[in-house]
């Protein structure tokens, strides 16, 4: 048995734990590799199933706690600074947001399964309204299905976990860079896919004062209101057609192709 193996066999528990609470606190540290591990070492009888599950839900309970009550207290300032720090913060609140329309707190159940969203159900559902009590039985539940699902595929898939474990053990020290290489060549070219993005944003962009000055200038730019309807608190531009990001393919036809179209989010 390596190194590796030999400390996940008598630091497992507590390891899992930390390692769940700091994913599920919003650090970059995937919880995949250790809970199929931990689910093939359960396999061969080196750790107790049931506490890998219990481990696994005290770190994403603790950690979602924390963010549900962030979520109550701060709203969106808090889910504006979880959207700074993630590798994809144009889009994370709007498929969360989108989330909880259709499923509402239900979406706690798949929400652990699904990049982003992950991060942000927590804190949309404290900023929602949602009762603690239902949100811990939703959450409770969806961490349940999430550590099942990868743990019992470490579990039934222990012999290929296992052989795969020995072929690293083999590359050694050559693993490590090569993973560590993969993983900075992917953040770089999200960091890069997203100063692209930010940069044809800043070339079509238009400020509050320039727009007033087009509408005391007689032109009539069309003003498409892409913010979500079920957003508390939020009214329409006046003037300006309401159409949800998610529905522009649908309603293309009712955007006009004679004049200026700015579109408006938050």
């Amino acid at each position: 048995m390596g190194e590796t193996a030999e400390f996940v066999v008598h630091h497992g528990y507590a390891l899992l734990f930390v390692w769940v609470l700091a994913e599920q606190g919003a650090l970059p540290l995937p919880s995949i590799p250790l809970l199929l591990a931990c689910g093939a070492l359960a396999r061969s009888g080196q750790l107790n199933p049931v506490l890998v599950i219990v481990s696994g839900m005290a770190g994403c309970l603790l950690a979602d706690n924390l963010w549900f009550q962030l979520g109550r207290l701060r709203g969106a300032r808090i889910l504006s600074f979880l959207c700074r720090i993630s590798l994809e913060p144009d889009s994370c609140v709007r498929q969360t947001e989108n989330a909880f329309q259709k499923y509402g707190v239900r979406s706690l159940l798949i929400s652990k399964f699904v990049p982003g969203l992950n991060a942000l159900a927590a804190p949309m559902a404290g900023s929602s309204g949602t009762s603690l009590a239902r949100f811990l039985w939703f959450d409770a539940l969806g961490a349940l299905l999430w550590l099942l699902a990868y743990c019992g595929l470490g579990y039934a898939f222990s012999g290929e976990i296992e052989r795969v474990g020995r072929y690293a053990m083999r590359m050694g020290s050559g693993l490590v860079v090569l993973l560590a290489t993969l993983l900075g060549a992917w953040i770089l070219w999200k960091y890069l896919q997203r100063r692209r993005f930010l940069h044809k944003l800043a070339v079509a962009r238009i400020t509050p004062a320039e727009l007033r000055r087009q509408l005391d200038d007689g032109e009539a730019p069309t003003i498409i209101d892409l913010r979500s309807a079920h957003q508390p608190g939020v009214a329409s531009l006046p003037g300006a057609l309401r159409i949800a990001i998610e529905d522009l393919a649908q309603r293309h036809a009712d955007i006009p192709r004679d004049r200026d179209v700015i579109l408006f989010c938050s």
